[in-house]
């Protein structure tokens, strides 16, 4: 019987099967489309039309797949912070809060992941959301931004491809926020506009140590527009005063059992501790009749600027200072979109960005409920806001005038449009020629140049984690056709680089020269990034009898450095030490893990028994593969390989040298590179 109702379920469900396989592409109203690459733009460069009703369609469709979670971003968290001008870029724009530096203007930040679900771990290797939203005297206005200064895709046609690609796969629902699969690798290979963002995808920056410590890009060109309408490109940049650093790849993993909220967790504690995360706010401008003097197009959002050509004004600095008081209010009911402008910045012809313009408001139509998002608290702007719209679901304004429409005479046609000159915003007016087409410039279609400049650029280091990157990803993969495909692709790039990884995913190795173009950009590396002490974390581990003297001055010499000790031992019960005074641990060996901190110090003590020495040795073992710092006092060296001696970033105490300034100095490096792993 029940197999009767089974069958009988499975014919009902027959006449909704459909397998697309070999089928010509339609829109959803049957009509067979020439075309799904690219958006429909007045000339190649041009603006997209409104008219492109197999954009809207697509993305539409797209925006409303999740209910309702982020399709995208859905990982995430935030914090309040405010935005100071360093001097006016009254020059170059007309908006209000890039003119006087004394005035501080208000924000807020999203961080994200951008595969996995919102139940997903912070440290997956992933691009990040940097999203802010300034709330202006004229209203507000949002950059969208990533840790990433490129994108996957030349036009937003395609995005809904790319997602569904690096998402899930389908029938399984496998893997979870994780690029490391068939169709993700199917699509890079088959849409080699994505060559450069997956050289940055391989490379440590795709596994930032902290949001303090991650690198923000607008990604897109924009444009500024000053007083007298002369428009400027610019390219915004966010850099944070703690240097761009990164996790290695096995903390990674390990993380992500230990403590899935690493990321969210450290910024959070971060604000509390009153270590407020601080970023400065640059911009690489570029003059209108400059438009075509790089050797790329400057609309591509698959291509840097290289901060060598066209540097980096740094104009003023970010402040996050308040931690979000509900995070379901705040952090997921908060909506950003790149078309909230303010007077004096405007857009380019990016066919990405001209995308998004649509698809930022549909989606928050479906998450938030509705046309009223900008209601709530989070998103309301500090500026008045008045015009004719009214009702819709999640209304809160009460509008008790009786004329809602323009033009009127009841109101004295009121609210009333104000002219550009009195500060009305009001696009700028870019002469268009081109007919109506469906097409990509031949300017998009160099993909491989900067993507090399990137593997150029990166350390012997660097480029070794990027080799073992693409190693592990496609090593996951099942099809050995598109194993071998990628390998093909990328050789492009560097033909030293995937005949390595060849080597190790059972592929033969590209055929060809690889890449001869030679170009370096030093900022691309993150060897060159600052190197603080500031706001790490040590473990400092002891145990009962521990040395009180040796112990007092390290402390002192930590919090000096600025970094953020955690006493550690077998229980949370006070431990006491040689002068007969307790310490109380915040954390036991067995419930927190060298993974979660920057450096790790052991004191030891004078009463161990093999359960702490058994338990430490893992803590020193674990830090010592992580390059990470390692100091060990004279009662632990026993726990100490005797080839960790003497190695880079381990360093011994005795009693002539309590030596806490080269820890110090080892901790302001954060790896050591150097070091020798292959001792265990």
């Amino acid at each position: 019987m029940k197999d009767e109702i089974k069958n009988a379920k499975h014919q009902q469900l027959d006449q909704f099967r459909v397998d697309d396989k070999g089928k010509n592409l339609t829109t959803n109203q049957g009509l067979t489309m020439a075309e799904d690459e690219f958006s429909l733009k007045a000339g190649e460069r041009g603006p997209t039309l409104m008219e492109d009703f197999h954009l809207r369609e697509k993305i539409t469709h797209f925006d409303h797949e999740r209910i309702p979670e982020r399709v995208v971003h859905a990982r995430g968290t935030g914090a309040h912070g405010e935005f100071q001008l360093y001097e006016s870029m009254k020059e170059y724009t007309k908006a209000g809060f890039l003119q006087n530096p004394n005035v501080k203007t208000p924000l807020f930040v999203r961080f994200s992941t951008v595969v996995g679900f919102r139940g997903s771990a912070d440290t997956i290797r992933d691009v990040r959301g940097f999203a802010i939203k300034f709330y202006t005297g004229e209203g507000n206005y949002d950059l969208v931004g990533n840790n990433f200064p490129v994108f996957f895709i030349q036009d937003a046609m395609k995005f809904p491809d790319f997602v569904h690609a690096v998402k899930p796969e389908p029938n399984t629902e496998v893997p979870q926020a994780s690029s490391a699969h068939d169709t993700f690798w199917d699509f890079i290979a088959n849409n080699q506009e994505s060559a450069h963002i997956v050289m940055w995808a391989m490379s440590d920056r795709a596994l930032p140590r902290s949001y303090r410590m991650m690198e923000g890009f607008g990604v897109h060109t924009f444009r500024l527009i000053n007083e007298e309408g002369k428009s400027t490109f610019v390219k915004f940049h966010l850099k944070p005063l703690l240097g761009v650093h990164s996790l290695v790849w096995d903390e990674t993993q390990k993380i992500g059992g230990k403590d899935p909220d690493f990321n969210r967790r450290d910024l959070q504690e971060s604000i509390d501790n009153g270590n407020y995360p601080e970023f400065e706010v640059g911009v690489q401008l570029l003059a209108e009749d400059k438009e075509f003097s790089l050797d790329f197009d400057i609309l591509d959002p698959t291509k840097l600027w290289p901060e060598e050509d066209v540097p980096v004004k740094i104009i003023g600095k970010i402040t996050l200072n308040r931690n979000v008081e509900n995070f379901f209010a705040e952090v997921e009911q908060v909506a950003f979109h790149p078309g909230h402008l303010v007077p004096g910045i405007d857009f380019t012809n990016d066919p990405l960005l001209q995308g998004r313009l649509f698809s930022y408001t549909d989606t928050q139509l479906i998450r938030l409920g509705g046309p009223n998002f900008h209601e709530l608290p989070i998103n309301r702007p500090v500026a008045e806001f008045h015009n004719n719209q009214r009702d819709g679901h999640g209304r809160q304004t009460i509008n008790t005038n009786m004329v809602s429409y323009h033009n009127n005479s009841l109101s004295d046609n009121t609210p009333k449009t104000v002219s550009e000159k009195e500060g009305g915003f009001a696009h700028y007016q870019e002469q268009i020629h081109g007919s109506k087409i469906r097409a990509r410039s031949e300017s998009f279609k160099d993909h491989f140049s900067q993507a090399s400049m990137f593997y150029n650029s990166m350390s012997n280091v660097e480029k070794k984690h990027i080799i073992d990157a693409f190693t592990f990803e496609l090593s996951q993969l099942k099809s050995k056709d598109i194993r071998q495909q990628v390998v093909n692709m990328f050789g492009n790039v560097n033909i030293d680089m995937m005949t390595q990884v060849a080597q190790h995913v059972g592929a033969e190795p590209p055929k060809g020269e690889g890449s001869k173009y030679g170009k370096i950009s030093p900022a691309l590396s993150q060897e060159n990034t600052l190197k603080k002490s500031d706001t790490l974390k040590v473990g400092v581990i002891i145990s009962e009898g521990y040395n009180a003297d040796e112990l007092n001055t390290m402390m002192k010499a930590l919090k000096d450095a600025k970094t953020m000790p955690e006493i550690i031992s077998n229980t949370l019960a006070p431990v006491k030490g040689s002068d007969g005074k307790e310490q109380f641990p915040k954390r036991t060996l067995l419930s927190t893990d060298a993974v979660l901190f920057d450096a790790i110090y052991v004191l030891g003590g004078n009463k161990v028994d093999d359960e702490f020495k058994t338990n430490v040795y893992k803590f020193i073992q674990e830090t010592y593969m992580h390059y990470k710092p390692l100091a060990i006092s004279k009662f632990a060296t026993e726990l100490l390989k005797p080839e960790m001696n003497g190695q880079p970033g381990v360093t011994i105490g005795d009693e002539k040298d309590q030596y806490p300034s080269k820890f110090i100095a080892d901790i302001s490096l954060h790896r050591h590179w150097d070091r020798k792993i292959n001792i265990f």
